[in-house]
């Protein structure tokens, strides 16, 4: 359907959908019900979840290794850290990026909310946003160097 304006000295419209648009609304419908309870069950198993290429004693790409690294540097209790290799199961890796919208891999959630990929996690530790949202969540390990579980 198109909008015409009625004189011509104003600019015609039209409403167009969007192409992104369509696509997200036709990928939301794919993420079946059965996997996007997989899901949410996997990011309520700690308060940090990672969803990543690999596993975090052996990253299977750079992104995900960098994103590993960051959490450590941090000090993000290992008690209180859960991670998933979406390469074991693709209808994982394909229904994670669903669920979130967000196109890559990793993906952080910090107390089920999702957080960002490797790119945003970066950026957050570089301005101190990262300590903070971690140390909020008390993910952290105790400054005494027990690990509480």
């Amino acid at each position: 359907m198109f909008l015409r304006a009625t004189s011509l000295l104003k600019p015609t419209f039209r409403m167009v959908a969007r192409p992104a648009s369509i696509m997200q609304m036709q990928t939301r419908l794919f993420l079946s019900t059965e996997v996007k309870k997989a899901i949410e069950e996997a990011i309520g198993t700690a308060p940090v979840v990672l969803f990543m290429k690999g596993t975090p004693e052996f990253p299977q790409c750079g992104f995900s290794r960098a994103t590993i690294s960051l959490l450590g540097q941090q000090g993000v209790d290992p008690a209180k850290f859960a991670a998933f290799n979406v390469l074991e199961d693709p209808e994982l890796r394909n229904g994670i990026k669903e669920y979130t919208e967000w196109p890559t891999i990793p993906q952080l959630f910090v107390n089920k909310e999702f957080v960002g990929g490797c790119d945003i996690i970066t950026n957050m530790s570089q301005s101190g946003e990262l300590a903070k949202l971690l140390e909020d969540a008390d993910v952290l390990v105790p400054e005494d160097g027990t690990e509480v579980n």
